[in-house]
């Protein structure tokens, strides 16, 4: 691994890296992680696409991992016009790796808070990519979502922009582990791997409370993302790869998914790929059976390139 520094076109510095095959490279896929974590959990993901020939890039986005410069930057994206600001480094970053590698594919995966970033960059910015892999995202925003809006700004006018809610925290994170009684930590709903979820729950950079900004953001985001005229903006036949599992309470146990998948093909794209693995939780890259989620995303990549 190679770790670097990105210079975004605001001037801010984000935390980057790099993994590279031993063998002549076929593709570049370039990581997006999920909220309250950072790029450094997908190592060993980007490790084994690097043995089937796969460069591989993620960053820590603002506010996550090494880019936030203390813990009480944990959590808070920007000032203002956050969530456009985040998608646009997934973008720059991607401009920056085509000219880097011009000769080769280029694949963006989201997972989760990443997947909704993905959604943003695949209509605005198709020209940059040969394919898109989503992995626990969610179609149109849920009634508690569109709730969430409202409570977001009336928790960011009593506590600031940069504090931080526990009653927001308790209505989307302190709900997930419910079907999963009893429990050993708050997180138990990310993997069936519990050595897995135990490394989350004693990583410092992980797990944060978010800052009321960042909800604001994150919500406002999502709700222009469901727009149908935004995915007719996508080229009809960009391939999208959908993973969820069927126990995952952020993606509504895969119907969230198969929802997003189901409205891609009505904007008319002809290459979507929904695939659901039974009694999978939230992080299906850190799952048990995580070698069949990447050996049947490397077989769908040497379908579409």
């Amino acid at each position: 691994m190679t770790a670097f520094t990105f210079t975004a076109s605001d001037g801010a510095a984000l935390a980057a890296y790099k993994w590279e095959p031993a063998t002549t490279p076929r593709a570049v896929i370039h990581i997006a992680h999920g909220l309250a974590e950072h790029a450094g959990r997908y190592a060993r993901t980007a490790k084994s696409l690097n043995s089937y020939g796969y460069v591989v890039y993620a960053h820590d986005m603002r506010g996550h991992g090494q880019t936030a410069k203390s813990q009480d930057e944990l959590g808070f994206l920007a000032e203002a016009n956050g969530w456009n600001r985040v998608v646009l480094d997934v973008a720059e970053m991607l401009q920056a790796e085509a000219r880097d590698h011009a000769a080769l594919p280029l694949i963006l995966l989201g997972h989760s808070l990443g997947s909704y970033l993905a959604q943003q960059v695949i209509y605005e910015h198709p020209h940059l990519l040969t394919a898109a892999i989503l992995s626990a995202p969610n179609g149109r925003p849920s009634l508690l979502a569109k709730a969430g809006r409202v409570i977001a700004r009336v928790e960011r006018l009593r506590l600031g922009k940069r504090g931080r809610s526990h009653l927001i925290n308790a209505l989307t994170f302190g709900k997930f582990n419910e079907r999963f009684a009893p429990v050993a930590t708050p997180f138990d709903w990310l993997s069936r791997d519990a050595s897995e979820v135990k490394l989350y729950f004693n990583d410092a950079r992980c797990g944060f409370i978010s800052t009321t900004q960042l909800w604001v953001d994150f919500l406002d985001g999502i709700a222009a993302l469901s727009q149908p005229a935004h995915k007719r903006l996508i080229p009809s036949t960009l391939p999208i790869y959908i993973l969820a599992g069927s126990h995952d309470p952020v993606c509504e146990n895969g119907k969230g998914a198969a929802a997003l998948a189901q409205e891609y093909k009505t904007a008319g794209l002809m290459d979507v790929t929904c695939k659901l693995y039974p009694e999978g939780r939230h992080e299906l890259l850190n799952e048990i059976n995580r070698h069949e989620v990447v050996s049947d995303l490397v077989q769908w990549l040497v379908r579409v390139l």
